[in-house]
């Protein structure tokens, strides 16, 4: 077993559920002082300058370096930058190898700078929220990216956090049709203090709100992928290697409410009373895959849909 602080079975049954792991003021100070310097200050526009060209004059005086597609994630980055000393605190490699296991490859990185009021009046453009969308979604995979996004600074509700939405990152839908969904029920909003990370499924919907205030946010954001097997990555001392199937429906007891069965059956307040077990079907088939068990099931949902003969381990 690996001496990194993996992850644990409750807490990658709520990574399957949910999406999404927040671990809140987790990077230190001194990192993130850095990290902003390497980021670079940014001036507020000349009247009438485009909103996109301040922008890509931000992007091109920062020091955060342009990295290839596929390039492993430990040659990514220079050893002394403020990414490379975040990526090496003994909590990101921990829960990268939970879940990515050995080895992740960079797939890409983007600084994300929302702009307050002032600048889009000076440049004349609309302060809008970022529409509702899915990172680079292509395929119905079962195994997935992670998407680290890194908060170096406080981020207050009028900074316009990342808002996303918990549970939805198993729905294979249109990535551009998710723009018509606003304000679902159970969506979050990222207010945090500095040195914030949230690691994300690369499916769940999210979107950058809108800056109300007189400071400008930014998050940073690492996409990266496996290089080899995801199964039982994490410390799975914790996992029961066949959980009996609980009663279901006809009830009288509470059932405890850590368990990797109880985490993966709790529904977001965004299902639908019906239509929304299918994301308990779909949650089953990630443990599977992570587990590397054919058999698993968590209140036989899956099971009553196999032929017999699926059902013997």
């Amino acid at each position: 077993m690996s001496n990194l602080p993996l992850l644990s079975s409750p807490q990658m049954a709520s990574f399957v559920s949910r999406g999404f792991l927040r671990f809140d003021g987790v990077v230190p100070p001194e990192i993130n002082a850095q990290f902003m310097a390497e980021a670079g200050e940014i001036d507020v526009p000349a009247e009438g300058e485009k909103m996109r060209r301040v922008y890509g004059k931000a992007l091109a005086a920062n020091r955060i370096p342009e990295v290839r597609a596929g390039t492993p994630l430990a040659e990514a980055y220079d050893r002394e930058s403020a990414v490379a000393r975040l990526l090496d605190l003994p909590l990101v490699r921990g829960a990268l190898q939970s879940l990515l296991g050995d080895a992740p490859i960079f797939d890409h990185h983007f600084l994300h700078v929302t702009f307050p009021p002032a600048f889009h009046e000076a440049a004349g453009s609309e302060n809008v929220s970022q529409h509702t969308h899915q990172d680079s979604t292509v395929d119905p995979r079962l195994s997935f990216d992670v998407q680290m996004m890194y908060y170096p600074h406080t981020v207050t509700r009028p900074m316009g956090g990342t808002r996303f939405i918990p549970g939805t990152h198993l729905r294979k839908v249109s990535e551009v049709a998710l723009g018509r969904y606003q304000n679902v029920r159970g969506q979050q909003h990222m207010v945090c203090e500095a040195g914030t990370l949230l690691f994300l499924h690369h499916g769940i919907w999210h979107g950058g709100g809108v800056n109300l205030s007189d400071r400008t946010r930014f998050m940073f954001k690492i996409r990266m992928r496996a290089s080899g097997s995801q199964v039982r990555q994490w410390d799975t001392s914790d996992i029961a290697e066949r959980a009996p199937q609980r009663p279901i429906f006809f009830v009288k007891s509470q059932p405890a409410p850590d368990t990797v069965e109880s985490i993966m059956m709790t529904p977001e307040p965004w299902f639908e009373q019906d239509t929304g077990r299918l994301e308990f079907v779909n949650r089953i088939k990630l443990w599977r895959y992570l587990t590397d068990d054919p058999t698993y099931d968590a209140d036989y949902w899956l099971t009553r849909l196999e032929p017999g003969e699926a059902r013997v381990a």
